[in-house]
């Protein structure tokens, strides 16, 4: 394995498809030792993906399937609409934003062109293409190597990118939203690259439809400490709803 992000998501794997894992069996398998077989085990268990046993793992939560942009785009389609609309109706003139690359914020995209004297940094190649003859929004694209799997734009260019700006708010999508582990994506460049965008924004609004709280993908973005507002539609939980408020989340169902 070529590093530690690969080995966990590959130990991941086997425990997804057999239901539990042994650590003698792991270090054959990935050429390791069995110390870091434990501590990969420890890891996913931090997420509450595994419980440990003598020897060994078990499966607790099955991990979000990572869907290509196409089946994501018709998952909850009517939902992201709404969510998206929502989020346009945030955004005033003359603000300075970053929109993550997803099937969410896209719809944020899509209502936002008619917006003036706006300035939108995105990672999403799609996002880029929504806006890109949008006469009022003044348009900046991330460098970096294009994951053809959800259209988004990533690597140490794209985050290298980042550093010079400052931006007032930041829309961002994910994969998994746990009360306790905090946001999530499946892949850990994108990871790294939306933990930056969150260090240069000055508010951070999640926009998530109802059905990924709960969930926990490989790869944490940020804790929940992070966030100031959770943009979702009516079928959030009562759970979740308390869980934010007590958070001290800003909680705005699109309704």
């Amino acid at each position: 394995m070529r590093n530690t992000s690969q080995r966990r998501a590959s130990i991941l794997q086997v425990l997804t498809q057999q239901g539990a894992v042994q650590v003698a069996k792991l270090v054959a398998q990935l050429g390791v030792s069995a110390v870091t077989i434990r501590s990969d085990l420890s890891a996913l268990e931090s997420q509450g993906l595994a419980t440990r046993s003598h020897g060994g793992a078990v499966l607790t939560r099955t991990p979000p399937t990572e869907h290509t942009i196409q089946q994501k785009d018709a998952l909850n389609h009517e939902q992201k609409e709404r969510i998206g609309a929502y989020a346009a109706s945030m955004v005033q003139p003359g603000d300075n934003i970053i929109i993550d690359s997803g099937t969410t914020t896209i719809s944020l995209a899509r209502h936002l062109r008619d917006a003036q004297n706006v300035t939108v940094m995105t990672n999403g190649l799609n996002t880029a293409w929504e806006l890109a003859d949008a006469p009022g929004v003044d348009l900046i694209l991330t460098g970096g190597l294009l994951r053809k799997q959800s259209l988004s734009i990533q690597g140490t260019q794209a985050e290298a990118c980042l550093q010079v700006y400052s931006f007032d708010k930041l829309f961002l999508g994910v994969d998994g939203f746990d009360l306790k582990f905090g946001i999530t994506t499946h892949h850990e460049p994108e990871a790294s690259l939306n933990h930056k965008m969150v260090e240069r924004a000055k508010k951070i609004i999640v926009l998530t439809d109802a059905s990924k709280f709960g969930r926990v993908s490989l790869h944490r973005i940020v804790q929940l400490d992070r966030v100031h507002t959770v943009i979702t539609d009516a079928g959030i939980s009562d759970e979740y709803r308390e869980g934010l408020q007590q958070l001290g989340i800003e909680l705005l169902i699109a309704e």
